[in-house]
């Protein structure tokens, strides 16, 4: 079967949040997807196949576990399916999910994902938060999947060096750490995203974190569409317009990889049986 690694969010190879997708003729086993994420080692490997009204059934699985949303591997498997001649250029990639129906159009741009808003509501910090980040929030707040962390400066997002293990241990899906951009940047708004409890330790660019800030931000600032760069040492740019209890998510993708998946299925069955003890 064809499997693709697509940069997401990204305008050139090696930018961006790479995610692994695999198109499939029909449904397949959830412990062989999970076998393969692992095996591809991305924050995300996307598994589509086509469903009902011309829709495609659409699961995300990072290198341990399976996810309710994921923003870059959904970019990244409509990438594949308008340059692999899936889907024809004017047509919209419509994705059944666990976070329910996402569409995906193409534009002069790139691509722009309709996305559910999560937005966050102010909450404590967890125990140890402040020493884990090394400074303390001026404002923390949980959405449906992670916690918000709001700190002074956009320096103190680029120059954080995260413990992982502590993340880990606050006991969450993620860690979005965040701030308004300083006044020469080109983005509004700078964020960086942790996940190790999920098998992701830094995920380079996340395109559910912006659900949440998307939401945040624009009524911090005022203003409904926003630039946000997620400032990981690979680097992307997030478009964000909010509309009520939806968000657009634009950005652009590239394929930097294209071959043939040879492990199907039976390879986990496969596995087993080479692991029994004989007799």
């Amino acid at each position: 079967m064809d499997l693709f690694v697509v940069d997401a969010f990204a305008r050139r190879p090696f930018e961006g949040n790479p995610a692994a997708v695999v198109p499939l003729a029909a449904p397949a086993d959830a412990a062989w997807m999970q076998r393969v994420a692992a095996e591809m080692k991305h924050s995300e490997t996307a598994f589509l196949h086509p469903a009902a009204d011309g829709a495609w059934a659409l699961r995300w699985f990072t290198p341990a576990v399976e996810v309710d949303l994921c923003g870059h591997a959904t970019l990244a498997a409509a990438h594949v399916l308008f340059e692999s001649g899936r889907l024809a250029a004017g047509d919209a990639a419509r994705f059944d999910t666990r976070s329910g129906r996402l569409t995906v159009h193409r534009t002069d741009d790139g691509l722009a994902m309709d996305f559910p808003a999560t937005p966050p509501a102010e909450a404590p910090a967890p125990d140890g938060l402040a020493a884990v980040l090394g400074i303390a929030p001026v404002w923390t707040g949980r959405s449906r999947f992670d916690v918000l962390a709001v700190v002074p400066t956009a320096d103190a997002v680029r120059d954080l060096v995260p413990d992982h293990a502590a993340i880990a241990a606050l006991g969450m899906r993620g860690l979005i750490v965040t701030a308004r951009a300083e006044r020469d940047d080109p983005y509004d708004v700078v964020s960086r995203f942790f996940a190790p409890g999920a098998g992701v330790p830094e995920d380079p660019v996340t395109g559910s974190a912006h659900c949440a800030l998307g939401p945040y931000w624009a009524g911090v600032l005022r203003r409904d569409h926003l630039v946000c760069r997620q400032a990981s040492p690979r680097g992307g740019t997030v478009g964000v317009t909010v509309r009520g209890d939806r968000v657009t998510l634009a950005g652009s993708a590239v394929t930097v990889v294209q071959g043939t998946l040879l492990a199907g299925p039976d390879a986990v069955a496969d596995l087993a049986d080479s692991t029994a003890v004989p007799a």
